[in-house]
């Protein structure tokens, strides 16, 4: 980045941002759709995976975003089948991360008993039998998905935690990482041992020290974002807070990570990436999954993109502002206009259910979003878009 800066404009904390996550590069899915997604993951570093299905699923969406249309196989073998590149953890929420990374998570494997779930950590306490019988058999069937566990054992607890016994412990392995994702099928997750699933040199891979896992997490993170604040930089794969504050002391002092001011974020202390390149243009055009690693900590939109951005899938339909599933439109490098999108599978059609567009939305918006639209109606073989009348 040459010298040292100070400071940066609104501008370009925007375009580095966006550079940073891979969207200042022409698309060009059809080149190679492992080399793509080796580019994708290479600049997000990992991928949240969600359930809800109204358009397609989380995980496939940024590689979209970032590279065009791609084949969605291709993330399955990635993640799938050997020669594996990704596994499934906990990382920012559940997601999928490279291979590579797995020593650098041992240590929140090592901290489940603080860090998992109080029901999951309940049956390891209280029924470490029914644990070690799981571990058990599915070192003998897997991979095993929980629902195909012989004996579930009783149900406890209520609503949503009303999983049986059986579950909790599958939880509760996979969280310790004893047992990790072989695949998923209709998107349930299949369990099996690590050393049946992961690259043998990973499995004996040496286990670094929390501190070093941590700064190498939080490097990632500041490489991925660009620039941020130190909120963001433990959003990122979710670190404890006191720890997160000491690794980026750390990297200051290091010289990995830069502290500067940012125009517009007041006196929040920004972070640059040591090596960051601003670029003097981003001329991108994205539709911008929920779940998208650029959306990730709320505030960081709102700082960066002047775009206050709320996940409205769990307010109820009268109080929702923008829709169910609603995409941010990535036109330059503003966020110009938000989606709400369904696919319509059983009719081929890819519905925008309402349209909003931001104040600054320069007057191509509309047909530049028909066109985006059209090639993910495409990708997801529909035959076509449907926009709000009126």
């Amino acid at each position: 980045m040459g010298r040292a800066r100070e400071t940066l404009s609104a501008g370009e904390a925007r375009r580095l941002a966006l550079a940073s996550q891979g969207f200042a590069r022409p698309r060009d899915a059809g080149a190679s759709a492992g080399w793509g997604l080796r580019r994708v993951i290479g600049d997000v570093g990992l991928l949240q995976i969600d359930s809800v299905n109204v358009l397609c699923r989380a995980h496939y969406l940024p590689a979209f975003s970032r590279i065009g249309p791609y084949p969605r196989e291709a993330l399955d073998r990635a993640s799938h089948r050997a020669p594996r590149r990704l596994f499934e953890y906990w990382g920012h929420e559940a997601s999928l991360l490279p291979v590579a990374l797995q020593p650098s998570l041992r240590w929140r494997m090592e901290r489940a008993a603080d860090e998992a779930w109080t029901g999951v950590r309940k049956v390891a306490d209280e029924s470490p039998e029914i644990v070690e019988s799981v571990l058990a058999e599915v070192r003998e069937r897997g991979p095993l998905a929980a629902s195909e566990l012989s004996d579930e054992g009783p149900r406890t607890g209520g609503t949503w935690w009303d999983w049986s016994d059986g579950r909790r412990a599958i939880a509760w392995l996979f969280w310790t990482g004893q047992l990790t994702a072989a695949r998923r099928r209709n998107f349930e997750r299949l369990y099996d041992v690590p050393e049946r699933v992961l690259p043998a040199d990973v499995i004996a891979a040496p286990t670094p020290s929390r501190e070093d896992a941590q700064r190498k997490l939080v490097g990632l993170a500041a490489r991925a974002l660009g620039v941020a604040a130190e909120r963001d930089l433990r959003d990122y794969f979710r670190l404890p807070l006191a720890d997160t504050r000491a690794r980026v002391a750390e990297l200051v002092e290091a010289g990995e990570l830069l502290p500067v001011g940012v125009q517009g974020w007041g006196r929040t202390q920004g972070y640059l990436s040591a090596g960051a390149t601003i670029p003097r243009r981003v001329e991108a055009r994205a539709l911008i999954g929920p779940f998208d690693s650029l959306l990730w900590e709320r505030s960081r939109a709102e700082r960066l993109f002047g775009f206050p951005f709320r996940l409205e899938i769990y307010v109820p339909k009268p109080k929702r502002v923008h829709g169910y599933y609603v995409l941010p439109f990535l036109l330059g490098d503003r966020l110009v206009a938000r989606v709400d999108l369904k696919a319509h599978r059983d009719s081929g059609t890819l519905e925008a259910r309402a349209v909003h567009l931001e104040s600054h939305a320069p007057a191509e918006t509309i047909p530049e979003l028909h066109d985006e639209l059209e090639l993910m109606a495409g990708w997801l073989g529909l035959e076509r878009v449907e926009l709000p009348t009126g």
